[in-house]
């Protein structure tokens, strides 16, 4: 792959790692001195990490810290705007007392992550209202149920009690969130009319069963208290009044808030049009063009990004049409994907039998990579992972598979997340490569192995870069097959067609938001160019969306790693060894594309 495939930048402060020194020289500076000051700038990464966490409880929780645990985050204006002030604070800081020549190797890395995302969370506040707050990924009415029924454990009587305290705060938080979709509105910054059907189904299910309806079953929330509570060693009049306590909350709280939602969402719609880009939104070219720089980490225009896509749309088909002729269809390309998205033989029935058999299989795919990790990695994290399917109530909204990180403390595993809604969109060749991605080698050796490092501060345990870690997901994908994996040829295919998958994100992001494309023009694309479901491709359209430059990033990043191990391996020849690679490319945690290049380039330097 070419040097200069990439414009990698001086994009954002730090990725540009040159910071004007100051006039003393570092020799001047004893051993003594240096140390000194390392540690004064270390102790500020720990104070000012502290204090983030100390404002917003709901990270508490996921840290596994019960300080505010009755809490919600603040999700006010004023909030916000005090995020800025402590942010400019920080900055001066750094600006303005640091010896920048006087840091240590590693501190020095950290100072620079950490002016650059201090810059760019200031630059980024002018566009604090240039997003969708509820969508059909993401959002308060999936969001706060999921993250009790996930993060919230119930130890004790004072946990429940804490747990009842939040379902409290659901109408003052939702009665806020409203105030801020009045305030996009204000400005011209309304979703489009497909948005409100599905964050209105979203909020409806939490409203569905016990307190809330005569039904016989429990609402989730209720269900998800009563299970934790019962295991409590309590007496059960204690558990019947807090059970009691609970009801109470989600008929006086939880509901209106929803309701509240709910009513609002519906007369917005009214006033909602179907157009799909950030061009409609005010400075929306320049809004668009500054995501794309963020999610990237280079300076790559809309064009040159949607001619990538294209380009390896293009290598990718030739590909697929290759496994198409080996396993000895007949038919063009688009036949064979007609083919596999329709035969019965690669899809699991959709009954409970189904899912449980897809569950199964993937934990069989991620512990059979287990076994092989020694051969390409040194590092391997403590941190377990468990498989689970997408919880019912948000699995008609959600994505097809996402990971979410282990609990610091270790009592909470790595979670792979599969949306099994529509086992039609989740074929058995796909399998392999969904798990590889969002399990290991992917994403759950990258974020595990990032929050177990001990020499870096806590703000980059917890940081990341998109194109990085995705990138990172979906070169992960491709690691298996130089492993010998993927040894049915259909299931090469999948991994190709997840790949495919990517290639396309580029043009159609880049299409919907840079290219005036309609969400029609954008879904045909897809359909068109894959072998992926109809329901694929209509998901994936409506994240691009309400998640602008996002889906950039896995190709972006991927090309970037591909292209350096690479240069690795031409410059070293016998001396390259991939399991160095690997160490060098996550054993810093989540870094920008071209602070990552620097690592690569001083690990070929210290081996030739």
């Amino acid at each position: 792959m070419k040097q200069n495939f990439f414009k990698l930048c001086l994009s954002l402060s730090i990725i540009a790692l040159t910071i004007s020194c100051k006039k003393e020289s570092k020799t001047t500076l004893t051993e003594e001195a240096m140390t000194k000051e390392s540690k004064k700038v270390d102790d500020f990464f720990q104070t000012t990490f502290d204090a983030y966490v100390d404002r917003h409880p709901e990270f508490q929780t996921r840290l596994g810290i019960k300080e505010d645990y009755d809490k919600l985050n603040d999700n006010s204006p004023s909030a916000a705007k005090k995020e800025l002030e402590i942010n400019k604070q920080n900055l001066k800081w750094l600006t303005d007392s640091v010896q920048v020549e006087a840091l240590s190797k590693s501190t020095l890395l950290s100072y620079k992550l950490l002016k650059q995302k201090l810059e760019n969370d200031i630059e980024n506040y002018k566009y604090r209202l240039h997003n969708y707050p509820v969508n059909q990924m993401f959002g308060a009415q999936s969001g706060k149920p999921a993250f009790l029924i996930n993060m919230h454990r119930i130890d004790d009587s004072k946990d429940a009690e804490a747990y009842i305290s939040r379902l409290k705060a659901f109408k003052p938080y939702f009665t806020q969130l409203v105030e801020n979709l009045k305030a996009r509105e204000a400005i011209g910054v309304i979703p489009p009319k497909f948005v409100y059907d599905k964050v209105i189904q979203d909020s409806e299910n939490i409203l569905v069963g016990q307190p809330f309806d005569a039904s016989t079953s429990k609402s989730t929330l209720l269900e998800d208290f009563m299970t934790k509570v019962n295991k409590l060693d309590t007496d059960e009049e204690t558990i019947k009044t807090l059970v009691a306590q609970a009801n109470e909350a989600l008929l006086n709280d939880v509901k209106p808030a929803y309701q509240t939602l709910i009513s609002f969402m519906k007369a917005q719609k009214e006033r909602a049009n179907s157009d799909a880009g950030v061009w409609k939104f005010p400075n929306g070219e320049a809004f668009y063009n500054n995501a794309l720089k963020n999610t990237t980490t280079t300076l790559l225009t809309a064009d040159e990004i949607h001619n990538i896509g294209l380009s390896e749309v293009d290598r990718i088909h030739k590909e697929m049409d290759a496994i198409r002729e080996n396993v000895g269809f007949e038919g063009d390309l688009k036949a064979f994907f007609t083919f596999m998205r329709t035969d019965k033989q690669f899809y699991y029935p959709d009954t409970q039998e189904g899912k449980a058999a897809y569950l199964k299989k993937a934990v069989h795919i991620i512990d059979s990579m287990k076994t092989r990790l020694d051969e390409i990695f040194i590092t391997k994290p403590k941190a377990d992972i468990t498989v689970k399917a997408v919880e019912p109530f948000r699995e008609q909204s959600t994505g097809k598979a996402f990971y979410n990180r282990p609990a610091v403390d270790g009592s909470r595993p790595g979670i792979y997340y599969a949306n099994l809604y529509d086992m039609a969109s989740m074929p058995t060749y796909q399998m392999e490569a969904l798990a590889y991605h969002e399990g290991i080698p992917g994403h759950h050796m990258q974020f595990a192995i990032q929050q177990e490092l001990e020499d870096i501060p806590m703000f980059r345990k917890f940081g990341s870069y998109t194109a990085y870690a995705e990138g990172w997901g979906l070169y992960s994908e491709f690691i298996p097959k130089e492993m010998g994996f993927y040894a049915d040829p259909y299931s090469d295919f999948g991994r190709l067609a997840m790949e495919l998958w990517r290639a396309c994100r580029l043009v159609v992001d880049t299409g919907i938001h840079a290219k005036k494309w309609t969400r029609e023009q954008a879904i045909t694309y897809y359909t068109d160019n894959t072998p992926n479901a109809e329901l694929d491709a209509v998901k994936m359209v409506e994240r691009h969306i309400v998640m602008p430059s996002q889906a950039t990033a896995y190709k972006i990043g991927m090309l970037k790693i591909l292209e350096l191990r690479e240069k690795a391996k031409t410059t070293l020849k016998d001396k390259f060894d991939i399991r160095e690679f690997h160490e060098v490319v996550i054993s810093h945690g989540a870094i920008p594309l071209n602070v990552l290049e620097e690592f690569v380039d001083a690990y070929i330097a210290s081996k030739a």
